[in-house]
């Protein structure tokens, strides 16, 4: 809950607190967190963190400052996954978070694994399709509750 905390509104570089753009990129953040370990989770993975930053663009156009952009940088740690499974499971994640869905803004992505997930796989790993990178940013929870 926010209670007592410094709000800041508009072009107002000055003053020090949290903005609406900032409240939606936390939003975001955690919201496609929470929906990559559900997909990744129906996928029969166990993710270990899952750490998302989210960078809301905003632009001063004809109607007013406009949110037009936001970045997700998502990094995450799941042993034994396939990085093909993965990619799958974040782009689901993007198509279906209900934060994303409600925005009218372009969402990109960029999603990679943890250099800390496991070495090696008992099991071959499926054929991967060529998948380029996703794209995606904010910072939210990571799975075991620890702030980021």
């Amino acid at each position: 809950m926010l209670k007592k905390v410094p709000y800041a509104s508009g072009s107002d570089n000055r003053q020090r607190g949290t903005s609406p753009p900032e409240l939606i990129a936390a939003a975001q953040a955690g919201s496609f967190s929470m929906t990559l370990a559900n997909e990744l989770g129906e996928a029969g993975y166990r993710p270990r963190q899952i750490d998302t930053t989210a960078t809301v663009t905003m632009e001063d156009i004809a109607a007013g400052w406009t949110m037009t952009q936001i970045y997700l940088d998502v990094v995450a740690t799941v042993p034994k996954v396939a990085q093909c499974d993965f990619v799958d499971a974040a782009l689901r994640a993007k198509a279906n978070c209900p934060i994303s869905r409600s925005l009218n803004a372009n969402i990109s992505m960029r999603a990679r694994l943890s250099q800390r997930r496991a070495i090696a796989r008992l099991l071959p790993q499926r054929n991967c399709s060529a998948a380029g990178p996703g794209i995606f940013r904010k910072k939210g929870l990571s799975r075991d509750g620890a702030k980021n």
